[in-house]
């Protein structure tokens, strides 16, 4: 079996063995759904140690330069004189995914360590973990838009039910929310894929593919198909290829989020258990910035280029706003949901650059936010777990009472503000040096465009600073007086085993940001000449 298959289908298989273990077994599962996760952070670590680099690697838009690849018919349907209809089983990895599946699998564990605190229909909870957590391995995987979409669709079921089920007082508010946001993109961006397959032909069979590399290349496109370069359809008054990239744009930027189709996070987020907060930010924001990069800029080179000051503006907006409203928050919570918001801007904004620079800070950027985000979420969960409260103003002078966890609490909040030495510094910095260099290169985006984004980098300094200083400083003043103080005890084992790598990977990744830089570089370079190729 290709490793890539194993990296994909081992949570099912963990999934499958806790459903038919029986309930008095019950206890068992949180290990199991551990040792699942373990098992994906090892494949996935001897993948990325195993990953070749240089110039033969870049894959994007050669399907030769893809590693660990496993090509299969899946779907095969004879339609006579118009030939078959083809659907492939088609994974493998280039460099901006093989470092996304390697972020992905540790926040896994992260996530598997914080669902301990789940005490209720746990053999639910954990199957439905597992399914989940084998969809997101499976969509950084796939090559082929039919079975991307399948395991971009089979995400939605696992985590209605997980807010559903498991979460806060207006759960199902938040998992309908959830559920109707992401669907509603998710439809239309079926039409779109149709309308490529009947638009691209395989060369070497002839037949329509849902191929995503034989997408890239124009030459494959019928003359007279609805998405052909060359072509003057129209749809809705506007050229096809606008609106198809336009409906995949606005299908990942819910869940990126990008503002205005952000309003289902921060529901999300406070309903849902810290577990599931953890994968939403850690991992499923992610899926909308590779989608844009691998289907949206990967397709449709030529209309991502005419709009790139568009999506700049997004990005800038999602900044601020998120910024702002973080810094209105009383939610610790909610006050974190909104910072990504602002933080998966950067992501937006150094994509929309089209430069090497930009790009390489957006995706080293999505790496850094996955593992930063999951540590102040599980610091939240933390807070929660033991006192049931979120009110900043309910917490004073933490910092005396429990300082191991203020000493985490700390390393989280200076990293995210960018703190030169963390990860999040070299991210953003490369995002707005692209957005700079943009300005003066090909001229996508003004400069004004990475000023704001710097302001942005001011407020979230203002937002968790002031946090820092209102719940963890000074004199010990507890909503709960004397009962709290006893619940407040200091962190179990688990939590540790969970937060120490975290803060470490955030130290490592600032320090020595090659590691994953040096992963990347082939692939984005090659997405930029294949850019700067298609539009001349």
């Amino acid at each position: 079996m290709n490793m890539l298959t194993l990296l994909i289908f081992v949570p099912a298989l963990f999934g499958m063995l806790i459903l038919v273990l029986p309930s008095a077994w019950r206890n068992s599962y949180k290990y199991i759904t551990l040792g699942a996760t373990l098992v994906q952070v090892i494949l996935s670590l001897w993948m990325y140690a195993q990953y070749k680099t240089g110039a033969a690697y870049g894959g994007i838009n050669h399907e030769d330069q893809y590693q660990f690849v496993q090509k299969l018919p899946w779907i095969s349907l004879n339609l006579g004189a118009a030939g078959k209809m083809q659907v492939d089983y088609f994974v493998g990895v280039d460099g901006i995914s093989i470092m996304l599946i390697v972020m992905s699998a540790v926040v896994m564990v992260i996530a598997a360590l914080a669902s301990w605190e789940i005490k209720t229909n746990l053999k639910g909870f954990f199957a439905l973990f597992l399914l989940l957590d084998m969809a997101v391995i499976g969509v950084f995987c796939a090559l082929d838009f039919f079975l991307f979409y399948l395991f971009y669709e089979l995400m939605l079921l696992p985590l209605y039910f997980l807010i559903g089920m498991w979460g806060g007082a207006k759960r199902e508010y938040a998992a309908m929310k959830f559920f109707l946001y992401t669907l509603f993109g998710s439809v239309f961006m079926l039409l779109v894929m149709v309308g490529l397959y009947l638009s691209v032909t395989d060369p070497a069979t002839g037949s329509h593919t849902f191929n995503i590399v034989q997408m890239m290349n124009p030459a494959n496109y019928q003359a007279d198909s609805i998405f052909s370069i060359a072509g003057h359809h129209t749809l809705l008054g506007l050229p096809a290829r606008v609106v198809g990239f336009i409906v995949l744009f606005v299908a990942f930027a819910i869940k990126v989020p990008v503002v205005p189709l952000h309003t289902w996070l921060p529901d999300a987020h406070v309903e849902a258990p810290t577990p599931v907060s953890i994968l939403l930010a850690g991992v499923l924001l992610k899926i909308g910035g590779y989608g844009i990069i691998r289907i949206c800029i990967g397709i449709f080179p030529d209309i991502a280029h005419a709009g790139a000051w568009w999506l700049g503006l997004l990005g800038v907006i999602s900044i601020l706003y998120g910024a702002l409203n973080a810094l209105a928050q009383r939610d610790l919570k909610r006050l974190i949901a909104y910072s990504s918001v602002s933080h998966m801007g950067f992501v937006l904004l150094g994509i929309a650059s089209q430069t090497p620079e930009g790009i390489s800070g957006a995706t080293l950027q999505m790496v850094s936010h996955g593992f930063l985000s999951s540590m102040l979420f599980f610091l939240v969960g933390v807070i929660y777990t033991r006192v049931h409260d979120r009110d900043i103003y309910s917490f004073r002078g933490l910092g005396t009472l429990m300082p191991q966890y203020t000493t985490f609490v700390v390393i989280a909040f200076f990293a995210s503000l960018g703190l030169p030495g963390f990860s999040a510094f070299v991210a953003e910095a490369f995002s707005l040096a692209g957005a700079f260099k943009s300005g003066t290169t090909n001229g996508l985006l003004p400069q004004w465009m990475a000023v704001c984004g710097s302001i942005g980098i001011l407020l979230s300094a203002a937002y968790f600073l002031w946090t820092l200083q209102r719940m963890f400083f000074g004199k010990v003043l507890l909503k709960g007086a004397e009962e709290w103080k006893q619940a407040l005890h200091p962190l179990a084992l688990n939590e540790k085993f969970a937060l120490v790598p975290l803060a470490l990977l955030a130290l490592v990744l600032g320090i020595m940001p090659s590691l994953v830089l040096s992963k990347i570089n082939d692939s984005v370079l090659a997405l930029v000449s294949y850019m700067q190729n298609v539009i001349q």
